[in-house]
Parts: structure tokens; sequence; C-alpha cells
């Protein structure tokens, strides 16, 4: 119990979080992960930044739907033939870039851009 009560002594620092800006990033794994309580299935993209060593994790896109841009999860979301709905944001994704298939994403060079928080998503408008 001792050492969590050892933060109610911290104070605030002058660093802020660093985002990343929008750019070109590189697919280098997919996978599909079950999310929330509901278990929905989401594609989740590791990419590589020109601007971190590290991978960072994309899992949503902003595109164009009704003459608007609208940004949402890469969610798995099957019509009645088991293949992915058309119209859906991850089957706009994957026709922006050339994709058939969810696996067709690894090692494809992607654009991203911000969504309304800052973070970067992938970018298909």
């Amino acid at each position: 119990m001792a050492e969590t009560q050892d933060e109610l002594k911290i104070g605030i620092g002058n660093e802020e979080a660093v985002t990343l800006k929008p750019s070109f990033v590189k697919v280098v794994n997919v996978t599909i992960e079950e999310v929330g309580a509901k278990k929905s299935k989401k594609v989740i993209c590791e990419v590589k930044h020109p601007d971190t060593q590290e991978l960072i994790h994309i899992s949503a896109v902003k595109y164009e739907n009704k003459k608007s841009l609208e940004t949402s999860g890469l969610w798995v979301n099957l019509d009645s033939k088991k293949l992915i709905r058309k119209g859906s944001a991850l089957a706009v994704f994957l026709n922006s870039v050339g994709a058939k298939k969810v696996e067709d994403l690894k090692d494809k060079e992607i654009p991203t851009c911000q969504d309304d928080k800052g973070y970067l998503v992938f970018k298909a408008y």
C-alpha cells in the first residue's frame, strides 16, 4: 500500500506527450483482436513511423462517408457470405490502399492524418 501512496506526492512535469506528425507509415504486422466487453473484432496494424524507433499501433481510419469525413475503427463487419461488408470503414480503407484482404496491408506504405483527438489514423480520402 505504501508504494502507491508515494504517488500522492508527485508534482506536475513540464514534458508534454509527444504527438507524431501525419506521415506515410509502413505496415509491418497486422492482427485482428477482440476488443471490449462485446469481443468485437478489430484490425490492428503495427506500423513504423519515420519519426520514432518504436512501432506504433493504428486501428482506425478517416474516410469519406456520405460526402463528409468520418473517423471509424477498423472493425471486422461481415456480410451474410462471411466477407467484409461492402461500404464499411474497413472495406473503404482496403480499397483505398489497393488491398483485397486484410493480410495484404502488410508492407504497404499508407498515409496517416490526425483524428479529432490528435491521434494518428489512416487516411483514406
